[in-house]
């Protein structure tokens, strides 16, 4: 495949990096696993149809006290799960048992038996593994085995893990600032050698943040377009002067629902030779035939730079990661600070992250279930909706409150979506279809 601009670019960030000797190295502790010589999936169950044990992924129960403070609004620390006596079986005698309306594990691999298998096993052997930094001595051969996954999933040459899908957003805009900075003629790059940053107006919180922090360090220039808008996008893209350009945004929108324009946005990329970054949490395991996300859904894996993902949704886990070439990740782990200096994910939960890649992967009938809810719904109520993420604008926050309140009542744990997390005035009920 021949380089474009950004693989120059970024070769040449390591480069500095290694003469000034901040080239960092992944070195995987390796733990025994008593089933070391079996082969991949050999031990990891897997089912052809929805078993009773689904729908505790969905049945939740809240104490009458919470439930009291919830309809009352009731500013809450969280301590009323305690009884008066302090005994816990009392609480449950008493709760309020709901259906869940509001979560993000779609695919209700969180009480899947074979994930929390291996969860367990892992912890057996190993307890939470080694604790320290991926850098120092938390890594290991439980983590690297996951990272290969996901590539392989994400059709990546590499993959690196993060404590979560915010710190892995805040890792690769971190590090692609420090390009400008390490290219730059003198300590602070001209306006010439900055980078060009176009982000979506509706990008997850942890893009944002990433977006203002190296913002702040003056190494980039932001444009922000209009959501989904890529009239609009061209547009600043054509007059935009800086070489170096990244387009960011989320695939599937956490609050709306709605998905990038993949297909406009790689014609985009092919016009005018931008890196492209997506944050694909709400769409790993969820789209695609294999489960490989949006990418995979619009036939484009090969035309995203970087996927950004979690495992704390559809995989029912916990943490983030970066599937990227093997030079991105090298920089990343070098100079993304969120990953350097956060201890590294306890290998009971790298153990089950990598059965949920399995599971999500051969059981493909639980996507098929999740996009059915999808048109039951639509049929049903008429609301034109494109994904299990459902958005229903009610206005004012008060507004949005009773909503909530009204589910509650009803059995229904469905929260109210307030700044700001939303504009004013543009307050939701968000519902989740699992």
């Amino acid at each position: 495949m021949e380089k474009s601009s950004w693989d120059y670019w970024v070769e040449e960030a390591l480069e500095k990096l290694q003469s000034l000797k901040l080239l960092r190295s992944l070195r995987p502790i390796y733990l025994s696993n008593s089933k070391e010589t079996q082969v991949l999936g050999d031990d990891y169950e897997v089912f052809d149809q929805m078993q009773p044990w689904d729908r505790s992924s969905i049945e939740v129960s809240i104490s009458q006290s919470t439930f009291r403070n919830w309809l009352l609004e009731i500013p809450s620390s969280g301590d009323e799960i305690a009884s008066e006596s302090g005994v816990m079986s009392h609480v449950v005698e008493q709760s309020k048992k709901l259906l869940l309306f509001s979560g993000n594990d779609y695919l209700g691999l969180s009480s899947h038996p074979t994930i929390g298998k291996a969860a367990a096993k892992a912890a057996q052997e190993h307890g939470m593994g080694p604790r320290g930094s991926a850098l120092i001595c938390g890594y290991t051969n439980y983590h690297r085995k996951l990272e290969s996954s996901l590539a392989n999933l994400k059709k990546k040459e590499d993959c690196l893990l993060c404590p979560t899908g915010f710190a892995a957003n805040m890792a690769v805009m971190v590090a692609l600032g420090n390009i400008s900075s390490l290219l730059a003629s003198v300590e602070m790059p001209e306006k010439k050698e900055k980078i060009a940053i176009f982000s979506d107006a509706l990008n997850h919180a942890s893009i944002i943040d990433g977006i203002r922090l190296v913002e702040r360090k003056q190494n980039v220039e932001v444009h922000v377009y209009k959501h989904c808008d890529m009239s609009h996008l061209n547009s600043l893209l054509s007059t935009c002067v800086l070489r170096k350009k990244v387009v960011v945004t989320d695939s599937l929108f956490s609050m709306d629902g709605d998905f990038a324009p993949m297909v406009e946005l790689v014609e985009l990329r092919k016009k005018h030779g931008f890196l492209l970054v997506i944050d694909d949490a709400h769409g790993t395991f969820v789209c695609g035939k294999n489960g490989g996300g949006v990418a995979e859904e619009f036939n484009c894996e090969r035309d995203v730079d970087v996927c950004v993902g979690t495992l704390s949704k559809a995989a029912g886990c916990h943490g983030g990661f970066i599937a990227c070439s093997k030079k991105f990740k090298k920089l990343v782990q070098s100079r993304g600070r969120s990953f350097i200096f956060s201890t590294a994910a306890p290998v009971p939960v790298a153990a089950a992250a990598h059965a949920a890649i399995f599971v999500a992967t051969k059981e493909e009938w639980r996507r098929k279930a999740v996009w059915s809810r999808v048109q039951e719904f639509q049929a049903l109520t008429g609301i034109p909706i494109t994904s299990p993420i459902i958005s229903l604008i009610v206005g004012s926050e008060e507004k949005a409150l009773k909503a909530s309140r009204y589910m509650l009542k009803s059995g229904f744990h469905v929260t109210a979506i307030r700044p700001p997390t939303v504009p004013p005035n543009s307050c939701s009920l968000g519902y989740e279809l699992l």
